[in-house]
């Protein structure tokens, strides 16, 4: 049953009965094959340009929040949630794919001075970014922003972070960006550290659409963390908050040893 979704039948019948989505998918698609005609076939590439576009359109939207109510409510779902779960003020945070500091300005306001640090593959969002830090009045609390074109994280001193967090990063990325995340995040995790992750859960066939959302299925995330060092829980209590799911990855030996 879950296939049917990609028989011409099935995705006709979805359109008319959802006619409201069907002109934002044709400008999606056109869109997509303007720029792969230009070139912009790599991840980089080519979602720099999506997000160049739509940060354009609306620094909220380019995040996928509609609205400023949107945007700082997911935040807060966001930060909550970290909180919740065992964030402290004097840990080290990473923020991948920070985007316009949708969490990461409460998580900047929480954090002692210093520790934070949000990386981005698009300079216009990070400039968005720029200004959420001034807007808030947060700059006294030295957060630190970079721009990044791979997850190799080889500019990172070791074991440098206690929390890293990436929430709709992996929604967007194809399954090699994410095992590159996957080989290189653990040198920099601390041990007792962890990584919280999002993406777009699927039961049938995996897939992406129009090179900008992708859907894995559970098991595929977990044992590609496994494979490279991690114990990875699928966050069941995250499931009523988004409609995205979430993981969390720890050093396996640490996880086996209950720290």
């Amino acid at each position: 049953m879950a296939d049917q979704r990609y028989r011409l039948t099935y995705r006709i019948r979805y359109a008319l009965k959802h006619p409201e989505r069907i002109r934002p998918f044709l400008r999606r698609a056109w869109r997509d094959l303007r720029f792969r005609l230009k070139g912009k076939r790599d991840h980089v590439s080519y979602y720099r340009e999506v997000m160049r576009q739509d940060v354009a359109s609306d620094p909220r939207k380019a995040v996928g929040s509609a609205s400023e109510e949107g945007w700082l409510a997911l935040g807060a779902l966001q930060f909550d949630y970290l909180v919740e779960h065992g964030l402290r003020a004097d840990h080290d945070v990473l923020e991948i794919g920070c985007g316009n500091l949708r969490a990461g300005w409460r998580l900047i306001g929480y954090l002692d001075v210093g520790h934070y640090l949000g990386i981005d593959i698009s300079p216009d969002v990070l400039l968005a970014a720029n200004r959420t830090i001034a807007d808030r009045e947060l700059r006294d609390a030295e957060p630190c922003l970079r721009l990044v074109d791979d997850l190799t994280f080889d500019w990172v001193p070791d074991a440098r972070f206690d929390v890293i967090h990436a929430h709709s990063v992996f929604s967007h990325c194809p399954l090699p960006v994410i095992e590159e995340c996957f080989a290189h995040v653990g040198r920099i995790l601390r041990p007792g550290g962890w990584f919280d992750l999002t993406f777009n859960a699927t039961s049938g066939r995996e897939h992406q659409v129009l090179h900008e959302d992708y859907y894995y299925r559970p098991e595929t995330l977990i044992t590609l963390a496994e494979r490279h060092g991690f114990d990875a829980v699928f966050q069941d209590d995250w499931e009523p908050r988004h409609k995205q799911s979430k993981l969390r990855l720890r050093h396996a030996e640490v996880a086996g040893s209950g720290g």
